[in-house]
């Protein structure tokens, strides 16, 4: 197991024992007041223990190492997990929406506010910043599962804060209604949130090209790359978990050796990797450069050069992602 794999399943554990004091803290709310917006946020803390306890449980078989059953490893089952949790998060809101609308027909009003506002206080900070603790180990280590886990605890940190607002209003006014209306609306921004998750894990199921990545990645590979890289093409990421798995045609000078080819793969890789960490794995195939390669490679002293230099060609998305090498355009 990578260092990588450890700091996330750290972080997940962390997650997991939170939720689990939370939820204790939140139903013990719920008990001494009474309301159903605290129910709600109760319920929802369900969610967080049971997605927690999945989501560690998938981190632990992303880490596990390739085998003959799994040639690229076992990162797929984030996806899935973090899948889950959006379901998960989206259903919790709609049962907070029946719960609402039943304590409006009710007519139902809260009791013992003081210590459930402490309380239910309390949860939201500590939930925003462990919270926190999760989304930047997360997007660090390019952890779906991790990630998920912690929009999905500041949500909650949202819902919640939105709850305390409602019950301050409640206890100042008297209005019955407020305490299940801001529940209802909390409910929504629950359900946008959790379709937002599973909307991310089909995408990384269905292999979907992360733009953002990409032009990141073309923008760093263009400002470092070497003379001998005449030309990239035919670049293609795939997620699994941590692992960013690599597909690309690099055009070298055609009369490189296989040695001196292989060491600009080299090249490539270590670059990548000191930006993007070890969890990155690169597959190249080298391509020779061809007579109409001379007009865009700027490479000095080059004994074989057939044309004159005309203009670097600065990669982009469409260029990097096209199947074929590139070339000036005969208009120009």
């Amino acid at each position: 197991m990578n260092l990588q794999h450890q700091q996330n399943i750290r972080a997940q554990r962390l997650v997991v024992v939170t939720s689990l004091v939370l939820f204790a803290a939140k139903l013990y709310a719920w008990y001494i007041t009474d309301s159903v917006a605290v129910l709600s946020d109760a319920l929802e803390s369900i969610v967080n223990v049971v997605s927690g306890f999945f989501g560690l449980y998938s981190l632990y078989l992303s880490s596990l190492p390739k085998d003959k059953n799994h040639p690229y490893g076992h990162g797929k089952v984030e996806f899935l997990s973090a899948g889950v949790e959006g379901i998960m998060i989206s259903i919790a809101g709609f049962i907070i929406i029946y719960k609402s609308i039943l304590g409006l027909q009710n007519m139902h009003t809260p009791q013992s506010l003081n210590l459930g506002l402490w309380i239910i206080t309390g949860s939201a900070i500590v939930n925003f910043f462990i919270g926190r603790i999760a989304l930047i180990n997360g997007k660090k280590n390019n952890s779906l599962a991790l990630i998920a886990s912690g929009k999905h605890l500041q949500t909650d940190t949202i819902s919640t804060l939105g709850i305390v607002v409602g019950l301050l209003v409640f206890k100042f006014t008297g209005w019955f209604w407020v305490d299940p209306a801001v529940a209802i609306v909390l409910a929504f921004v629950i359900i946008y949130h959790g379709f937002k998750i599973v909307r991310q894990s089909v995408a990384g199921i269905m292999d979907e090209s992360d733009s953002t990545l990409l032009i990141e990645m073309v923008a760093y590979l263009n400002k470092n790359r070497s003379e001998n890289w005449v030309d990239l093409h035919n670049l293609r990421i795939i997620k699994y978990g941590s692992v960013l798995h690599l597909d690309c045609h690099l055009t070298v000078p055609w009369y490189l050796n296989v040695h001196e080819a292989h060491d600009e793969v080299d090249r490539l890789q270590h670059l990548l990797q000191s930006q993007y960490g070890d969890s990155v794995e690169l597959f190249v195939h080298t391509d020779g450069c061809l007579d109409f390669s001379c007009r865009i490679c700027d490479k000095q002293n080059c004994g074989v050069r057939q044309h004159p230099f005309e203009k670097r060609m600065e990669w982009n998305m469409d260029l990097i992602s096209s199947n074929s090498k590139h070339r000036i355009p005969a208009a120009q």
